[in-house]
């Protein structure tokens, strides 16, 4: 199936350009109707392979900063907007560049959207999004349980910066959700399809529906489930990624993406009025390549992520253990996620186990990592070892202690991403004997 590649035009008005006025994208019902259902594996076979300079299996990196060009009307007509990356036409690096802009169109070709912006990190793609649908007023509807750093985002930055609020609700209270939304205010709904770290599972195609059915954009983070869910193609607007989690699956870069119209695209790199060109959220060319790299094998990786967190899951329930994963069938939002999950991808690579306590939880990873080396004591996820951390006082304690009482987190809730290193017997044995001395405390 074939992308369409985003524009990128550079003016405000400009001839051929697909941009929009913003309040116009805002009121748009788009994504009304899921299109046909695609394997994210094929998507990505099927997208545009560039070839190196010399015609190298592999494409060139595009190390520079600025680019020349033969003649002096060209440059011109570049910031004027008549010409842009989708013609070859590139100014500067921050803007966009040739190496990043091949990463964007296989992040595109992953989530079924037209086009896809590649940044320094995942909040950038964040904060990006959000202050180019959200002007200073502005309203959003959000998931009261999200990444701690994006919580801290929603709640305390942007309405001391930017006089931008923040409601934040129950999804799996549809209700609740559309009396939230206050139509002609609230710009966008923003949620994680599986969130952090309750796993919680959001009804994506519902949800859009409701936000839409009040003009409100639906920007969607992916990080947690690539290639098992596809929100574009059930109704979202904007898919975002930190592409530092399974998509790089190295735990060695820092990345993010947006995914979506190439309309919201093009007026995030609007010279005079974009939050990617005038924020300089930029990705390194080096770091796209790394990454570009990576992405073909990353449904192998995720089907055996899925396939250990699912067997471990079983394992620890029927050990009495209070397990939270979503491929179990007591989870409550197991026939959902069912529902919407790509064939063949599972449910997740990430599971949570929770101890009660804050002691037990850190007593548990303590042994997990330094008596049987089941895993790793980090925050993160998508790395090939098992990474463990108490959410808590970890990658939510950004939130207040009433927030994550409201969210579910609890205070001995141990969040593991399950890695696929050494043998599955292998670790799970190891899993065991840390239990055996768990007894002893």
């Amino acid at each position: 199936m074939e992308k369409t590649d985003a524009t990128f035009s550079q003016g405000k008005k400009t001839n051929g350009s697909d941009d929009i006025n913003l309040d116009d994208y805002i009121n748009m019902k788009v994504a009304t109707m899921p299109p046909t259902w695609e394997d994210p594996a094929a998507a990505l076979a099927n997208a545009r392979h560039e070839f190196g300079e010399h015609g190298g299996v592999n494409m060139s990196i595009e190390a520079s900063a600025t680019f020349t060009v033969m003649e002096p009307e060209t440059m011109r007509r570049m910031f004027a907007g008549e010409l842009g990356a989708d013609r070859d036409f590139f100014i500067y690096s921050r803007h966009f560049n040739p190496t990043v802009l091949n990463l964007g169109r296989k992040m595109a070709a992953l989530e079924g959207t037209e086009a896809a912006y590649c940044t320094a990190s995942g909040m950038s793609a964040i904060s990006s999004v959000l202050l180019q649908l959200c002007r200073s007023g502005g309203h959003i509807v959000a998931s009261r349980s999200l990444y701690g750093g994006t919580h801290a985002l929603l709640a305390n930055f942007l309405p001391r910066a930017c006089n931008i609020t923040t409601t934040f609700v129950d999804l799996s209270d549809l209700e609740a959700v559309k009396e939230a939304i206050v139509e002609g205010t609230t710009k966008l709904l923003y949620f994680e399809a599986v969130s952090n770290p309750t796993l919680a599972v959001a009804n994506v195609p519902e949800l859009s529906r409701i936000a839409h059915d009040k003009g409100a954009v639906v920007v969607v983070d992916n990080t947690f489930t690539p290639m098992v869910l596809s929100p574009a193609r059930l109704g979202a607007d904007v898919v975002i990624h930190s592409i530092s989690k399974f998509v790089s699956g190295g735990a060695d870069i820092i990345a993010g993406a947006v995914c979506g119209p190439a309309s919201l695209i093009n007026s995030m790199m609007n010279l005079h009025e974009g939050t990617l060109m005038l924020l300089g959220p930029t990705m390194n060319a080096k770091v796209a390549f790394e990454l570009s790299e990576r992405i073909p094998h990353l449904s192998l990786r995720m089907k055996e992520h899925c396939n250990r967190a699912m067997v471990y899951a079983t394992r620890m329930k029927k050990l009495g253990l209070k397990v939270i994963y979503p491929g179990l069938e007591d989870h409550p939002d197991h026939l959902l996620l069912k529902s919407m999950a790509n064939k063949e991808y599972g449910y997740g690579g990430l599971l949570c186990l929770d101890m009660e306590t804050e002691e037990r939880a850190n007593k548990l990873m303590d042994i997990l990592q330094n008596v049987t080396q089941f895993g790793l004591m980090a925050v993160s996820l998508g790395y090939h070892e098992t990474l463990m951390s108490c959410s808590g006082s970890s990658t939510s304690s950004e939130m207040s202690a009433e927030a994550r009482e409201l969210a579910g987190i609890s205070a001995g809730l141990v969040r593991m991403s399950i890695g696929y290193s050494g043998t599955l017997e292998q670790r799970w044995g190891q899993f065991e004997k840390a239990l055996l001395k768990m007894k002893d405390y």
